[in-house]
């Protein structure tokens, strides 16, 4: 009898040896670091964008101080889309990432609007001040869609591993993993398009 249920420790031993490769728990961590890596880029071109808005409303305001409502628009915007608290736990939360692509959303917009106030503004639009601030945004936004691309990448790859057999069953029962949210089509329409600048 005791030798029995040694030999029947042995085999399940070696077949978890065996097995063990196979169950994805290297390659889920992995992609998990890669996801949060892909977010926190996100994260630092928003920053970098919010960075910018305060000179940039202050050389609006030299030039288009009754243009109040619009300065307003875009410095409350700031102030929501920085003031969520964005950590690699947002991307376990659908409330709350949803949230946080509509602060950023809001704030394109609002940007848009400040952009577009240069059309009304010939020497601000000459401004070169202006036109240095307005050329660095129009180069966060576009890092902004290039680190968004990378992260939905990350995501759809982590999501993969944590739906597939079967890496799933390590996912759910071994590492608690769960799959995470990502930027819808919309999302990329709303949030990514660079606000239009026209000269």
């Amino acid at each position: 009898m005791g030798s029995r249920i040694s030999v029947f420790a042995t085999i399940a031993i070696a077949v978890l040896f065996v097995g063990l490769p196979g169950c994805g728990y290297n390659d889920l961590q992995g992609l998990d670091e890669d996801t949060k890596a892909a977010w926190s880029e996100v994260v630092n071109q928003y920053q970098r964008r919010a960075d910018l808005i305060p000179n940039l409303i202050a050389t609006v305001k030299g030039y288009a101080a009754h243009e109040k409502d619009t300065l307003e628009g875009v410095v409350q915007a700031r102030a929501q889309a920085t003031g969520i608290q964005v950590t690699p736990e947002t991307l376990k939360d659908p409330a709350a990432f949803e949230q946080f692509q509509k602060a950023q959303a809001g704030l394109t917009s609002a940007l848009g609007r400040l952009i577009a106030i240069a059309e009304n503004y010939p020497n601000l639009k000459a401004d070169q001040n202006f036109r240095d601030l307005q050329s660095q945004l129009e180069g966060t936004e576009n890092r902004i869609a290039v680190a968004r691309k990378r992260y939905i990448e990350k995501v759809a790859e982590y999501n993969k591993g944590v739906r597939y057999f079967p890496t799933n069953l390590t996912a759910k029962f071994l590492l608690h993993l769960e799959e995470k949210p990502n930027f819808t089509v919309a999302d990329e329409k709303a949030v990514a398009k660079p606000p239009e600048v026209k000269f």
